[in-house]
């Protein structure tokens, strides 16, 4: 049954998150020191990189020599996890100013998974569509360099996730100049703040409204 499996979710800062116990899925792993905080405290068995900037790409900091790295373009099945990446763009201009960004689906344990990296722009329909349900949705909301509040709304009424997560925002320490997430979520209806990881399992994710989960560190 859904409900026996629970499944762990851990905030690393900005975009890196940590999933799973028994197979660990890390994101967009940064190495703290550049961008002014702790550097993740987690070894990844599978690593995603959404591009090749130096506050995602920090592979080093979370791997071992087991460790699997996907970037680019990826359509797999990984010791029992599928995963699949998305062109998008990190800009609103096609990649113009700050180029290429992947977004990666990430199905494991019967809950699915959508980090949007670096998201530049607003997902158009036939992405959303080729992306098909998602469970858990990590977006975000600090602007400037990726989607602001406004527009991470947009995509999440388009995405329709049972559940999101607000990343890349301001906290303390952080060195890159972008907003905090207040601003993303005065415009949510209730929000759960989590701490710094949380455990779930799929029939929490029944209600009718998404759930917002905001992590600190």
């Amino acid at each position: 049954m859904w409900g026996e499996t629970q499944l762990l979710i851990r905030w690393h800062g900005h975009s890196c998150f940590e999933l799973g116990d028994n197979v660990t899925v890390v994101t967009d792993p940064h190495d703290g020191r550049s961008i002014g905080i702790n550097p993740p405290n987690c070894r990844g068995d599978i690593i995603l990189v959404s591009h090749d900037h130096f506050d995602h790409n920090s592979v080093k900091t979370v791997t071992d020599g087991d460790s699997r790295v996907f970037t680019g373009d990826v359509d797999t099945v990984f010791r029992g996890i599928d995963i699949r990446s998305f062109q998008t763009f990190h800009d609103d201009m096609g990649g113009e100013k700050r180029g290429i960004n992947h977004i990666f689906r990430i199905k494991m344990d019967g809950i699915t998974f959508l980090h949007l990296g670096d998201l530049g722009h607003e997902l158009d329909h036939d992405t959303v569509k080729a992306l098909g349900p998602i469970d858990v949705l990590f977006i975000p909301v600090g602007g400037i360099f990726t989607i602001d509040h406004r527009s991470a709304w947009s995509v999440i009424n388009a995405v329709a996730p049972k559940a999101v997560v607000p990343m890349h925002f301001k906290v303390g320490g952080l060195s890159l100049s972008i907003d905090p997430v207040d601003l993303f979520i005065k415009d949510a209806g209730e929000v759960e703040r989590v701490g710094n990881d949380l455990e779930f399992m799929r029939e929490d994710l029944e209600g009718d409204a998404p759930l917002v989960w905001v992590f600190s560190l």
